[in-house]
């Protein structure tokens, strides 16, 4: 029990800086991209906060897995180094125990990974395409006092008085099956509630023309209203719904396949863990980080092809070969010295 709760508080010793730092970077990134967007749309610091909350989960998806399998194989490396391991291996615990020792959190790591690479990025994606198509929408309202040929939807609006979204003196005109349709109010205020536009009028009438008749409307309060979210969008429900509707079109398998592999590799690595971790450092020399950083590069290489060939295919094929050459790697080496 002590041994597994030493060689844990070694793995988050390593764990935790890798990881900040590589989410810290990949943050930076991000929020260069966020602040572009200011170009096109006016954002405010909540607003900021916001869109970098639904990257969230895209920035921990691609910076956990790789730091977690460079942590392990750095950990395993520094215990070597130090000949703590061959100590540990003098009393029993051969390889195959210290993978047992690893292999809950790192389990735990991967379901994890599948939630949020499956469940919240379509989610979190959704939310952030559909915020900056409002804000997008919302820059194309930006109605300005005293001026003629503005639009709002389909209606030509003219305004006399503007502070922030409340107006007065407003007019708005629109020719629709033949009919002249007028609205007239003292006061107007834009509003905007889940994803819709609309103009909320006080104190007014509403008229409609045509050849044979005049109707009109007297009304205290009256909302005009516009959608604001592109319906090229679309709707989402749950992740679920999601993945199930992309499947039934033969649309984002490969992305779904993505996912799901990049989730795993963690956990189907385990073994080139051991082979790059282990070593005697009297008659070699460490080059654990040099082997962990080719074998993430292979493992994308590989993954990447797979998938954009095989699609859903690569979900079996990827693991049982990776896990294959892992084996081979593993027995070569390590399984013969210890």
């Amino acid at each position: 029990m002590k041994l597994k709760e030493y060689l844990l508080s070694q793995l988050s010793q390593t764990f935790f800086p890798i990881f900040l730092g590589l989410y810290f970077i990949t943050s930076i990134i991000f929020l260069v991209k966020i602040a572009s967007l200011s170009s096109a749309i006016t954002i405010n610091f909540v607003e900021l906060l916001k869109l970098y909350s639904y990257v969230m989960p895209t920035i921990i998806f691609f910076t956990l897995p790789i730091s977690f399998f460079i942590s392990l194989v750095i950990t395993l490396s520094k215990l070597s180094s130090e000949y703590e391991l061959i100590v540990i291996t003098s009393f029993g615990l051969n390889p195959l125990k210290i993978i047992k020792i690893f292999f809950p959190i790192t389990l735990l790591m991967t379901i994890a990974l599948v939630i949020i690479s499956v469940g919240l990025i379509p989610k979190a994606k959704y939310l952030n395409k559909a915020f900056i198509e409002q804000k997008k929408k919302e820059a194309n309202f930006n109605i300005k006092a005293s001026e003629f040929g503005q639009k709002f939807g389909d209606w030509l609006i003219y305004i006399e008085d503007k502070d922030d979204k409340k107006y007065s003196k407003v007019k708005l005109f629109k020719t629709q099956d033949k009919k002249d349709q007028f609205i007239i109010s003292d006061n107007a205020v834009l509003e905007n509630e889940n994803g819709n536009l609309s103009f909320k009028f006080i104190n007014g009438k509403s008229f409609v023309i045509d050849n044979e008749e005049l109707n009109q409307i007297d009304y205290k309060n009256m909302y005009l209203n516009d959608s604001i979210v592109d319906s090229n969008i679309g709707d989402f429900t749950t992740s679920f719904n999601y993945w199930k509707a992309n499947f039934s079109k033969n649309q984002n398998t490969d992305r779904f396949s993505f996912n799901i592999l990049v989730s795993i590799f963690p956990l189907i690595s385990l073994l080139l863990v051991v082979y790059a971790g282990y070593f005697n450092p009297r008659y070699e020399k460490n080059k654990a980080v040099m082997k962990a950083v080719v074998f993430v590069t292979v493992y994308y290489i590989f993954m990447q092809i797979s998938v954009d060939n095989l699609f859903l295919h690569s979900l079996y094929i990827v693991p049982l070969s990776w896990i294959g050459f892992t084996y081979f790697m593993y027995q070569r080496s390590v399984k013969q010295q210890y």
